[in-house]
């Protein structure tokens, strides 16, 4: 049965989903374009370069020339229809297909055949290898290969724990590739710009290399197929049929990863792509049993939010199992909606359409309560979802920018809108600094922040000023005092009288506050001694050096009250006054905080790690294989926080974007010299 022959397929007719991935560059956007121009979705192939893609759709998409959220477009080939949905390359919004990538049935990864893209290529990998997400290699821009199909494989290979399987190799004329052998069908075929691929002579010249390429794909698929096994060792000749159903069942049960070759600008290998997708790809019926859904109840997964302009809040959702209707009660867990629109989704744009299927990638309108990572069900029960494990937490923020407003009176509707976007997308965090007063934006990414900064201006024409967030420090103790604070005031009737005797001194790093009292006779009245307490902590809030104060204790050790005019209020500010001057002579000294970081990088970029951990002040605790990961690192550090606020760029610069890093709070570490100086001038300015 030849290549382009009716073979009988594992799909039902519903809507397939693809996600399709890669590292930065590789060419995903360009790939969808030219999927929906040869199924006719599109009059024409667009481009990048010039904007004219689907994906160009956002905004900042086309200002920046990357993709910065998901892009989704639909489209029919051979009566079976497919949603692809383009997942951002680069790995300040890669978080963005999180939850996609869980209900997709299939995966295409994308990627130059460039050794310098394994760890990024393996991050891609491994995340699809995890979720049990049938996945293609489709090694892209053929037309640019300057080594040997042959030799590009092995070299991939260690970003992959499945075995690339290499499909087709190509045919090259005067250096350029001008088609392929399709190992399977054993067929080579000339490519045609923008056009199916036709048909040719098999070119004699690739004999021994079509023999090679084509046993070795055999023996790969036989370690899966004890029958394919038994006609290899007798020298048969195995049917096509063998083949291709043991090429489509080790894709479905995760056991390989088959490798294509194409060029997407071109339109090369587009055609044996989405035949691949049709007779290899199961349906969603498959994908809801992966992830334990049983039964006909309407379920669906939310994998974005959107805060449109005209329709509200727009739930993306794939529907797994069931169908759909507009005006549909639905719940997720204890929360509940009602669907009030179904829209079909391409870019930015959503169209109102009927009910949705089983399979459809669809907007729902107005379930406010709903949430990314939720899965919906039809009904009015509020009982846990078989879904409820699959919600999605988002990645761990690992750049902050503080953000200004020109106009105050603009404060609320800013809050109000960054909660959207945050909701919108799930690698934003927002809050509002207590030690610096500062609005906090937490994200991905320098390039991640000032995107949600442009949006921020676009959608709600809010334009914030951008900084590099201010250092947090507590200051402290190095000396003990004994001090009197002394509050009278005669203003005709009751006066005002608070008088404490304070002892201070300082505790061991980390200890905190102590308060005590040790007053014989009531020389301060004992209804008075929380207010003491509450004028010391009041002080605490802003030593001497204009920082907070940690690690000491305070024993109220005598004092003296009036009958009359002793109050609360008087005992709080003859607290103040005595800690204000005492704190003063206890030798105050600063405190900067100290993390505990883990960086975790491919290893050849172990020793460039190390060196940036010395300059930035860290101390290296040690280093250690990545579990799981052969070929990287875990490097443990500590590393003042002051230090780390633009880590990650120089990171993933050393890393071609695939190192990231986690720190968590370790201790406080006292702060000396020309450093301390300037975090005193840089409080002094801000305070200004």
């Amino acid at each position: 049965m030849g290549d382009d022959a009716v073979r009988p397929r594992h799909g039902d007719g519903k809507t397939r989903c693809i996600a399709i991935v890669g590292p930065y560059l590789s060419g995903k956007t360009t790939l969808l374009e030219a999927l929906m121009a040869r199924m006719g979705a599109i009059p024409r192939q667009g481009s990048v370069k010039d904007g004219s893609t689907l994906g160009d759709d956002n905004a900042e998409a086309r200002a920046h020339g990357l993709s910065v959220g998901l892009n989704i477009a639909s489209g029919t080939f051979l009566d079976d229809r497919y949603t692809f949905v383009d997942v951002p390359g680069s790995v300040e919004f890669l978080h963005d297909g999180d939850a996609t990538l869980r209900v997709a049935d299939a995966a295409i990864v994308v990627s130059e055949p460039d050794p310098k893209r394994v760890p990024a290529l393996q991050v891609v990998l491994r995340q699809l290898e995890e979720l049990g997400l049938p996945h293609f290699l489709f090694l892209n821009k053929i037309d640019t290969f300057d080594t040997p199909v042959r030799d590009i494989v092995p070299v991939l290979q260690p970003a992959s724990s499945l075995p690339l399987v290499l499909r087709q190799i190509p045919i090259w004329e005067n250096g350029i590739a001008t088609g392929y052998v399709d190992l399977a069908s054993d067929r080579a075929y000339v490519y045609r710009e923008h056009a199916p691929s036709e048909i040719v002579a098999m070119p004699r010249t690739l004999e021994g290399r079509r023999t090679d390429a084509r046993f070795h794909m055999l023996e790969q698929l036989a370690d899966y197929d004890d029958q394919l096994m038994e006609q290899l060792l007798d020298d048969l000749e195995p049917p096509r049929d063998l083949i291709f159903d043991d090429l489509a069942r080790e894709l479905r049960e995760g056991l390989i990863c088959p490798v294509l070759l194409g060029s997407a600008e071109h339109g090369h290998g587009v055609g044996r792509l989405l035949k691949a997708l049709r007779h290899e790809v199961s349906p969603v019926s498959a994908t809801a049993e992966r992830l334990g859904l049983e039964g006909d109840t309407p379920r669906a997964f939310t994998v974005k939010s959107v805060h449109t302009s005209h329709a509200g809040k727009v739930s993306i959702a794939r529907v797994l199992t069931g169908r759909f209707q507009d005006g549909d009660a639905v719940t997720a867990g204890t929360r509940t909606g009602k669907i009030s629109g179904i829209f079909d989704v391409s870019g930015e744009a959503f169209a109102k359409r009927g009910p949705a299927e089983a399979g459809d990638l669809v907007g729902f309108g107005r379930l406010d309560d709903i949430q990314t990572g939720d899965m919906i069900e039809a009904g009015s029960s509020t009982s846990a979802s078989p879904g409820d494990t699959l919600r999605i937490s988002g990645p761990e923020p690992v750049y902050a920018m503080a953000l200004a407003l020109g106009d105050r009176k603009d404060e609320v509707k800013l809050t109000t809108s960054i909660a959207k976007l945050c909701e919108e997308d799930t690698g934003l965090r927002f809050e509002t600094c207590e030690a610096t007063h500062q609005l906090l934006l937490h994200g991905q990414g320098e390039m991640h922040l000032r995107v949600v900064a442009e949006r921020l201006k676009r959608k709600w024409g809010l334009a914030v000023e951008t900084s590099r967030p201010l250092s947090v420090y507590r200051e402290t103790i190095t000396k003990a005092t004994t001090v009197r604070g002394r509050h009278k005031k005669q203003s005709g009737g009751h006066g005002q009288f608070g008088d404490v005797v304070l002892e201070i001194k300082p505790l061991p790093r980390g200890a905190g506050f102590q308060f005590a009292e040790s007053i014989v006779g009531g020389a301060v009245p004992r209804q008075f001694i929380p207010s003491v307490e509450a004028g010391v902590r009041d002080t605490l809030k802003s030593g001497p050096l204009g920082f907070t104060v940690v690690d000491v204790t305070v024993e109220l050790k005598d004092g003296s009250a009036h009958s009359v005019d002793s109050s609360d209020m008087a005992f709080r500010q003859a607290a103040r006054l005595a800690m204000n001057q005492g704190l003063a002579e206890c030798g105050p000294v600063l405190l900067e905080e100290i993390m505990k970081v883990e960086i975790t990088v491919p290893n050849e970029a172990t020793p460039r790690v190390n060196a940036m951990i010395s300059q930035r002040r860290g101390h290296i605790l040690g280093f250690d294989g990545r579990e799981g990961w052969p070929g990287w690192d875990v490097v443990e550090a500590m590393m003042p926080a002051a230090e780390i606020g633009d880590l990650i760029i120089e990171l993933r610069s050393a890393t071609a974007g695939a190192g990231t890093y986690r720190a968590r709070f370790d201790h406080l570490a006292e702060l000396s010299g020309r450093l301390a100086e300037q975090a005193l001038a840089a409080r002094q300015q801000a305070a200004e």
